[in-house]
């Protein structure tokens, strides 16, 4: 089996689960999985025939869930809890869950919250760490962003690993993307160079849905819900003056999943432009050609963008990074807004034009109630991994099977919307936007 598949362990488990405690008539309420329950990568069965004919093991992710043996003794155990990078739904729902299962299911009393990011580990920035107690975290799933704050930027390690050793601190939960994936990687590292037993587990939050070899990140089913309410009221403002045209701004910054995702649920989209796709603005076949049939046709348009679409049209301008090291996308919305406001004014045609960037407002919202349940269950699935040693793993989601993965793994590339898949399909058919727009 490749070996970028498997996760590691600090060691052998040889403590009963306390979950063996819940029985009933010597019925074990909880199914615990073993080392050889695997999940398929590829689930098709020409997959299956193909790994059959040439006598290969196929690629597979380890399941997660509960295991009859754990590493860590509760009564010896210490947990620290950090959320890193921008603002997600479902924040604060991974925190009260990860609290809520190792204090009433693993009996972990001593769980601590580490404020702002992995800054707060830094004993320069001087921040407070909070106890987490089942009353601390009660409520806290009602409300948006995370009551331990965040914070984006890159720290070293070895100052991280040194606090987690001032703190006794046996397991670290990271909640965060892809940058907050690598840093917890980075102290995985050194955490092994000194020979540590200290479990460092990823719960993965980017409400961009771009995380590689994972289905569904928490938060995305929030952030595609609040954006289709957006794009309805934005069609409406449209169709209520005459050449009416909306462009909405949503979330992505290398991947378009939010953009396509919101305009197949509200189906009142003209034109979806993501990162993953090239279109020229000019020209017989270019976007505005086809936005002006489509004024003169209906006399309304919507038009959704992701934010990091067209950043071809920025060829000249500053390549600037944010503290984690991410590029800043030029703001492709405000740049079509003038150029359409400028091609129409040319051409003397009648028109209203209204831009909205509701992105911040979404990334604040709490989670729905499919995304809550979702962050409830990644929560649990890393606590029950972390408990039994597993260490540098994210926790996800793959064939409707929750899974952990080495964490390198997970952050090897970005998932990125595939243009000749179904889902790019669904898309053009429901915005009835030509295959191409490029000349």
């Amino acid at each position: 089996m490749d070996k970028k598949y498997i996760v590691n362990t600090l060691g052998k488990c040889t403590i009963q689960s306390p979950l063996n405690t819940l029985r009933k008539y010597d019925h074990i309420v909880y199914h615990f999985i073993t080392d050889e329950d695997r999940i398929l990568h590829d689930v098709t069965l020409k997959s299956f025939n193909q790994c059959k004919d040439n006598n290969i093991e196929p690629v597979s992710f380890e399941k997660a869930g509960p295991r009859e043996f754990i590493y860590f003794d509760h009564s010896k155990t210490k947990v620290a809890i950090v959320t890193c990078g921008g603002l997600c739904p479902g924040l604060n729902n991974v925190i009260r869950s990860i609290v809520h299962e190792l204090y009433y299911r693993y009996n972990v009393n001593r769980i601590v919250g580490i404020k702002y990011g992995f800054e707060g580990f830094i004993p320069k920035y001087d921040h407070p760490v909070i106890d987490l107690t089942p009353d601390v975290v009660e409520d806290i799933y009602m409300y948006g962003g995370t009551i331990l704050g965040s914070s984006r930027g890159n720290h070293d390690s070895g100052e991280i690993v040194d606090a987690l050793e001032r703190m006794n601190i046996n397991i670290l939960f990271c909640v965060g993307g892809d940058g907050t994936l690598r840093g917890a990687n980075d102290i995985k590292i050194e955490i092994e160079k000194r020979n540590l037993k200290i479990a460092v587990a990823g719960v993965p939050k980017t409400i961009d849905n771009d995380i590689n070899y994972i289905e569904e990140s928490f938060g995305f089913e929030t952030a595609v819900t609040k954006a289709s309410d957006i794009i309805s009221y934005a069609h409406n403002e449209a169709r209520g003056a005459y050449n009416g045209i909306a462009i909405i701004k949503l979330m992505g910054r290398d991947s378009g999943f939010i953009a396509a995702h919101a305009a197949l649920s509200i189906q009142e989209v003209n034109f979806v432009i993501i990162p993953e796709i090239k279109f020229d603005l000019f020209g017989h076949n270019g976007f505005l050609s086809h936005l002006k049939k489509r004024i003169e046709q209906k006399h309304h348009v919507v038009i959704v963008v992701a934010e990091g679409a067209g950043q071809f049209l920025f060829e000249n301008a500053e390549i600037k990074k944010d503290a984690s090291g991410n590029t800043l996308h030029n703001d492709i919305g405000v740049y079509l807004k003038d150029v359409i406001h400028e091609e129409f004014t040319h051409r003397k045609m009648e028109f209203t034009i209204k831009y909205i960037d509701p992105s911040y407002i979404i990334r604040s919202a709490p989670a729905i109630a499919s995304d809550s349940r979702f962050c409830n269950q990644l929560a649990q699935n890393a606590v029950h991994a972390a408990m039994a040693g597993r260490t540098g793993f994210v926790v996800g989601n793959w064939a409707d099977e929750f899974t952990i993965l080495p964490i390198p793994l997970a952050t090897e590339s970005r998932k990125k919307i595939e243009t000749d898949s179904e889902l790019w399909f669904n898309v053009l058919s429901s915005t009835g936007q030509p295959n191409s727009m490029t000349n």
